[in-house]
Formats: C-alpha cells, structure tokens, sequence
C-alpha cells in the first residue's frame, strides 16, 4: 500500500548506483605524507589529559533516548517489527566487518574467520549484531546503557550454545567501561579490545567526542573502529525521519533527530584528532519496498565507514615520515 504514496519519493533515487550486497568493498589506497609524530604523540597526550579531567557532565548518554529504547526493548528480536531494517542490515555491515578484519588478521581459522579477535559492540541493543560475529568466532562484549535491552540480548543469546562462550553483555556506557580500563593499567592488554563496532549508535548520542576519546583508549594500537550512521543532508531528512518515521511507519516517530546527523567529512575530522586513520567510507541504500540494503556510489543519506587505531609507537620507529592510507570514499 505504499508504493503510490513512496513511489515519487524511490523514482527520485533511481539515478543512485548501487551495487550487490555480494559487491568488494573498496580498500584504501596508500600514498605517503609527513606524518609529524611529534605532534601527534602531543595530540594523544591532551585527549588523555582531557579524558582524565572531564567532568561527570560529559557522557555519551542522552537520557532521552535511553527512555525511548527503553520502551521498545521487548522488540528487538521482532524481526518484522520496529528493527526490522536493523536486521536487514546485517546483509550489509557482518560482511562489512568481518572483510576489513580478514585484511589484517594474518591468521587464519576455516569456518571462524574472526577467531582470536576481541570485539566491543557499543550500543548493542538486544545484540542484533552481536551474535552474528560471535558466531564467526570472535569474542564479543556488547555493551548499552538500557538495562532491559541487554536482559533481552543476554536471554536471546543463551539459546545458542554455541555463544555462550563467545558472546557476553553489560549494561554500562562506554565511558564507564573505558574508566574501568584506566583503573586497571596493569592489566590495559586484558581490557583493549582488536575492534570496535557503533552501528547505527552515533546519531543517538550525547557528545561524540567523548566518544571517539573512550574508543580510542579501549582499543588496541592498530584495531579497527566500525560505524555505520546517517548523513546530515536535505536527503537523509527527507528519508530518514519524513519518510521512514512520518509516511512509511518503518521505525517510530521520534526515532531520529536530524541534528544529531553527522557527516562523513566531520566524522572523519573528529576521529582523526583522536588518533584514529579513516580507511574507508561507503554508502548504504536502504529499499524500503524489498526491505533490503545495498551499497551505493553516494553518501548523502546512510553510510559505514572503517577506520583504524594510528600506532604510535610503530610510528616512532618508522620516524616522522610514513607510510599512511587515504581514505576511500563512494
């Protein structure tokens, strides 16, 4: 019934490329500049000079947003329900996560690709995401501050054996789990983690660089940070909150607040003066007539990107000049 009343709205996208949920995924490409690992060894120690001395005001957390998935927490595993995109994605951003891993884990383990790594999902939710790269054999803890999301994540879980080992939650921010890793220096390589994953997390949250600060101190030198989000243009609020939450119903109003978008160039911007490299932004499509995602050649409204931990001590070794990646953008 809503192809009338969407139609105008999809032929308007018919000038987006898109390619298969099956498609490469592009991989950056090298080129060499002067790095200046003086000044970045100077930049890392005001982010945790900066982490160290925030006051209690600075959280990830929006209170408001934790009361509104605090109401729809019972529905996470609905797959026809109100995270039914959600799910879908998972066509998308699994494959997403695990191929950049697979580039750099130079191990490797025939039907658990992922086996070895450590991975944070934050904002897990009822761990949509979660349990797919715990069943490619990574260790993952999900974290979120809705306490009933994660006892809905942990009871969906515990019907897999096969998780039970692999898959753990906690109802905590990532401040908190990051202040619990500065609490225990002596054990940093115990609590650091080989990636990081915030699908679909950033545009809900209260202050991004709080965020980038607490991924940066809980993953490892060289780890990957994983965010897929919604771009802040004329046409992510036509989609995204005009047509996903006002005509089409496919998440509840209120769901998004276009001024917490964030674009690629400004994500890219804030994570790099946290002492992360982008490797690569792509866009997403989601078709809301086949409930289906794909990559598209445009990031004007959904994207992911992939970016990694700079090693500063590999750095040093190197000396001031090196090797560093361009990101790619679609």
């Amino acid at each position: 019934m809503y192809s009338n009343k969407f139609g105008r709205l999809l032929f308007g996208l018919r000038g987006l490329k898109v390619s298969p949920v099956s498609g490469a995924i592009q991989r950056s490409e090298v080129r060499g500049f002067s790095s200046g690992a003086a000044v970045w060894r100077q930049r890392r120690a005001a982010c945790a000079e900066m982490q160290q001395t925030r006051s209690a005001s600075h959280t990830t957390v929006d209170p408001g947003e934790v009361k509104r998935f605090q109401l729809m927490a019972n529905k996470w595993w609905d797959e026809e329900g109100d995270f039914a995109a959600l799910h879908a994605m998972n066509d998308l951003r699994v494959p997403f996560v695990r191929d950049n891993l697979l580039n750099v884990q130079r191990e490797r383990h025939p039907g658990q690709p992922l086996a070895g790594l450590r991975i944070l999902d934050v904002g897990c939710g009822g761990g949509l995401l979660t349990e797919p790269l715990g069943r490619l054999g990574a260790t993952v803890l999900g974290i979120d501050p809705v306490e009933d999301s994660i006892r809905i994540a942990q009871l969906h879980s515990s019907h897999d054996p096969d998780l039970r080992d692999r898959v753990s939650y906690r109802a905590c921010t990532l401040e908190e789990l990051s202040g619990d890793g500065e609490a225990k220096q002596e054990e940093q390589t115990e609590t650091q983690f080989d990636a990081i994953v915030a699908s679909e997390v950033v545009e809900h949250l209260a202050d991004l660089e709080t965020f980038a600060i607490c991924c940066s101190h809980v993953l490892k030198p060289g780890g990957s940070l994983f965010i897929t989000t919604i771009n802040k243009t004329n046409l992510s609020y036509a989609l995204a909150i005009v047509a996903a939450e006002q005509l089409l119903r496919i998440v509840p109003r209120g769901t998004h607040d276009w001024e917490k978008f964030v674009s690629p160039v400004e994500l890219e911007r804030l994570l790099e003066s946290n002492g992360f490299l982008v490797q690569s932004v792509q866009g997403m499509l989601y078709n809301p007539l086949s409930g289906a995602w794909s990559w598209t050649n445009t990031t004007a409204i959904n994207y992911a990107l992939h970016a990694v931990k700079q090693d500063v001590g590999a750095e040093d070794r190197n000396g001031p000049d090196g090797d560093q990646c361009e990101p790619t953008h679609s």
